[in-house]
């Protein structure tokens, strides 16, 4: 499972001009799912994502977490970072997970975040979404889970 996140002044979700998901400051989450994630896999790289600590502290460093801030959090479905891009000019997708098992997955992070954290949104999985965001550093993470 791999999560890309960033810091973000702002960002939101639209599929079809509706706006479906929106946070002010906090944290933008492109979701991964891989061939052999599980529910496991979704709370290690969840309790990550929830602690790591990449906003400014009074001193400017990053030293505190999302929650620490009162961030938002919104999660996004996002197949192509599990894409294959070590040979050739196309992307290979053969180590995403199948789309009912990442659905299956999606729905559960997303389900679980909301439990934890008191300011989640999220896309719709599989549909076309047009994602807006101010990234703020800008900073961003691969986390692995």
């Amino acid at each position: 499972m791999l999560g890309l996140i960033q810091r973000v002044s702002y960002a939101s979700i639209e599929v079809n001009g509706d706006k479906v998901g929106e946070i002010g400051p906090g944290i933008l989450l492109l979701l991964g799912i891989q061939l052999g994630d599980t529910e496991a896999n979704v709370d290690r790289l969840q309790d990550k994502v929830l602690q790591y600590r990449i906003f400014p502290d009074e001193h400017g460093r990053m030293n505190l977490n999302v929650e620490q801030v009162s961030g938002g959090l919104l999660v996004v479905s996002q197949f192509t970072l599990a894409a294959d891009t070590r040979k050739g000019l196309r992307p290979g997708f053969s180590g995403a997970a199948q789309p009912e098992q990442a659905e299956k997955l999606y729905n559960y992070f997303v389900t679980r975040a909301e439990h934890l954290y008191p300011d989640v949104a999220s896309g719709i999985f599989g549909a076309d979404m047009q994602v807006s965001l101010c990234n703020d550093g800008p900073v961003t993470f691969l986390l692995e889970g």
